[in-house]
Formats: structure tokens, sequence, C-alpha cells
């Protein structure tokens, strides 16, 4: 029986990665002839791509654009193979204290999030998207933090951007009615899939039916979390103990829905998103060219059977 590291998308584990959780949970994994193992990165060592690249890890979790970036401007011959999201989870928060209605009220005003160049050129977009200046939005760098409801509150910033509305917009103690949060897809952003599920070139083309097998029983696993919410909680409170379970299970009710595309199918990879997503990457300069994004991805080793 190979033995299989996969590595998830986040510091630790959350709903978005339970149909993992599900198929190893239920033996589905060892039914087929595979030990898996899931791992969450070391960020001093780099993210899932890096594991991968270094043949650290077999599959990963990781997010388009760095996928995108890493093959034009290294050459790694790292492949997604699946889609876990088919929408955008990054939001854009503030709180009704700010009097911020709208994007475009975000010129003048500090906006939190880590200023990478998609970060920035996303958020740029956005504000110019509802009619506001971008030039007059005062960026506050969060780095790696996730700012809650209340940081906004106590003043460290008027908004945040980044922040998923499935998860992190979800945190804090600030009541619902006091906050606003717009996910980024609602108000202007170029569509894509937020995180995809990939491989090595090596791994795929050595071990095809590996990898079709691996994807078949993740299939299964991501149908039951969704269609069993509250088996997948109780096991998703025993991997991740230490958030509350009505966060786990709102988050849950929310992600879920993001694992299947409008025909109701578990992994394929929108050619209608990652073109045009990718075209918009480079011409806002977060990757150096959009010339490999059709290699970048496969789904031909999908059963795509609705």
């Amino acid at each position: 029986m190979p033995h299989i590291r996969v590595m998830l998308d986040y510091f630790h584990p959350w709903p978005n990665s339970a149909g993992l959780y599900v198929a190893r949970a239920r033996r589905w994994y060892a039914e087929g002839g595979l030990d898996v193992e899931l791992v969450v990165q070391d960020p001093g060592r780099g993210d899932t791509l890096e594991y991968l690249a270094r043949g650290e890890v077999d599959f990963g979790i990781f997010p388009p654009n760095r996928l995108l970036a890493r093959r034009a401007e290294h050459g790694q011959p790292l492949i997604a193979v699946s889609a876990i999201n088919h929408r955008g989870l990054e939001a854009i928060q503030t709180t009704t204290s700010t009097g911020i209605t709208r994007p475009r009220e975000l010129s003048g005003r500090r906006i939190a999030y880590n200023p990478t160049p998609r970060g920035r050129a996303l958020v740029r977009h956005l504000v110019a998207a509802d009619g506001g200046d971008p030039d007059a939005v005062i960026s506050v760098d969060a780095g790696s933090r996730e700012l809650t409801v209340d940081d906004i509150a106590a003043g460290e910033a008027d908004a945040t951007f980044g922040n998923y509305w499935s998860w992190d917009a979800l945190r804090g103690d600030l009541p619902e009615e006091q906050r606003v949060t717009w996910p980024v897809d609602e108000i202007g952003a170029p569509r894509y899939h937020s995180y995809l599920l990939g491989t090595n070139e090596t791994l795929l083309d050595q071990h095809p039916s590996l990898v079709r097998d691996f994807l078949a029983v993740t299939a299964r696993g991501y149908a039951a979390a969704a269609q069993e919410p509250d088996a997948t909680l109780e096991l998703l409170e025993q991997v991740i103990p230490y958030f509350p379970r009505p966060l786990i299970a709102r988050s849950l009710a929310l992600i879920a829905p993001t694992w299947t595309d409008v025909d109701g199918r578990w992994g394929v990879i929108d050619e209608g998103r990652m073109g045009p997503y990718a075209h918009w990457l480079a011409e806002n300069g977060a990757i150096p060219d959009d010339r490999d994004w059709a290699r970048s991805f496969t789904n031909g080793l999908l059963d795509v059977a609705t």
C-alpha cells in the first residue's frame, strides 16, 4: 500500500479539507490501496507548492495564482489535477461603525491585507470597479495576520481584504449586525478557483493510475462531507478541536456548495476561469506572463459524472 502525503491549504485544517478527512476516516483510501497522511505546512519551509517541488509531499492544495507564478518564473513541473473550490473565497470586511457602505468608499481609508502584487492589484481592481479611486486607498501591511472584525473595531484598520467569508470573516466577538462582509466575486473580482489540488508532473507521468484512484476516492469523500454535515462536523471537531463548534458548523455550511460546479461535478477545473484569470494576473503584474496557463492543469484523470 503506497504511502501518500497530502498537504492542506492552510496552517491548520479547516472545513475546506473535510472531504479528505471523511475519505480517510471511512477507510475509503485504504480500501483503494492508499495509505494517506494529511499534513500542514511549516511556513519556515515554504508553502505547499515548495513542498511539492522538493518532492516532500505527493499532492497539495494551493491557489492557482501561485501555481501559475511558479511555472512561469521557475519552470517548475507542477500541475493541478482537480479544483477544490469553484468560487473566490476572499472578502473585504469592515464594520458598520466605520461608515463604509460600499467598496468605493475605501478611498482614503485604511485597508489591512498582505500587500503581495496580486493582493494590491485585487484591492485596486475592486475599488475601481465600484467607481472609487484606488490610488487613495491607504494600505496597512498585515503580513500573514488575518485581522478580525474585532481588530477593525479596535481601530487597527478601517477594513480588511483577504479574509475568507467562509472562515476568517466568521471569527471575532462583534455582533453579526455590526459586520459588513463582501465576497470578492460579488463586487467585481475576476472569476477564479480559490484552491486547486495538484501534484508533480513526474508522479502524474509515472503513476497515472495512482493519481486517478486518489482523485476518485477524494471526490467520494467531498460528496459525503457535503451530504452528511452532522457526521462531518463531528469528524472535524476531532482534527480542529480548538475552534468552537458553531464556527466549524457555519463554515462547513458555507464552504460545501463551493466544492462542485454548476453541473454538480466535483473537481473539474474550468478553462473559462483559468484563462481569463491568468491573463488578469499577468496584466496586473502578479505573474510574469500567462503563456503557460493551459498546460498548468488537466481534467484528464477525473471521473466527471454528476
